[in-house]
């Protein structure tokens, strides 16, 4: 039997993620994924699919979209190669060990941010993000870092769109092989159904702030809050 009232206090860290998300293209899963895997980690990733498939509706509904075609076949193509590993990892792995790959990815994210790095955009480059994606949007449903680090220097429509079709489509390939694969819960469904509207009211929130919104503030603030909760998880995951 579900216990409603830790999904609907998770439903606040959703509607937060998709606040986030809508600004820059990624990063519901990244707020909300800590508090999932310390409160309910038996709804990651089925609970979180279900939302990272319906908010890219909604902005690819709502927003402008100008979307980098070429860039999205590849990484897609990467991404559905993958993603049977992704599928793997949640049939072997315990629940503690998906939270640590959690964090884990959450902290390569953040140290990824902080690089001078520069990823070429490339036929090469789109595809290994994808197949990043395929591998930890599946297993942890936290896969838009890679291709967005790609992507870092388009323009920031075009980012957005195309992170929104890429997670899309993603989200719609992990959920139907993790379901045939017998690792998509009704619990997991249910879950991510009840926090529809708080990611709908997360957009809302978001759109009359987004062209006023300090973007390098925003970003340091969720980098900060990312490494905090990535340390509690790990902690939570290796010591209690």
């Amino acid at each position: 039997m579900i216990d409603w009232v830790p999904v609907l206090l998770l439903g606040l860290a959703l509607g937060a993620g998709a606040f986030v998300q809508s600004g820059i293209g990624f990063g519901m899963s990244i707020v909300a994924a800590p508090f999932i895997v310390v409160v309910a980690p038996d709804l990651i990733p089925g609970a979180l699919l279900v939302t990272s498939f319906t908010l890219p509706i909604v902005q690819l509904s709502l927003a402008p979209v100008d979307i980098a075609w070429r860039s999205l076949s590849w990484a897609l193509l990467g991404r559905t190669m993958l993603t049977p590993l992704g599928v793997a990892v949640v049939a072997l792995l315990s629940v503690r060990a998906i939270s640590v790959i959690v964090a884990v990815l959450i902290l390569v994210t953040v140290a990824a941010s902080l690089t001078t790095i520069e990823l070429r955009q490339t036929p090469a480059t789109t595809w290994a993000a994808g197949a990043l994606a395929g591998v930890s949007g599946t297993a942890t449903s936290i896969g838009g870092p890679f291709l967005a680090l790609v992507m870092q220097h388009e323009k920031p429509e075009r980012l957005r769109s195309t992170l929104a079709a890429f997670f899309l489509v993603g989200s719609a390939i992990s959920a139907a092989m993790l379901a045939v694969a017998g690792e998509y819960s009704r619990q997991q469904f249910l879950s991510g159904l009840v926090w529809l509207p708080f990611i709908l009211i997360g957009y809302a929130a978001a759109a009359p702030l987004r062209s006023r919104l300090d973007k390098e503030r925003l970003r340091r603030a969720l980098l900060v809050f990312c490494v905090a909760a990535s340390i509690s998880v790990i902690g939570r995951a290796l010591f209690l």
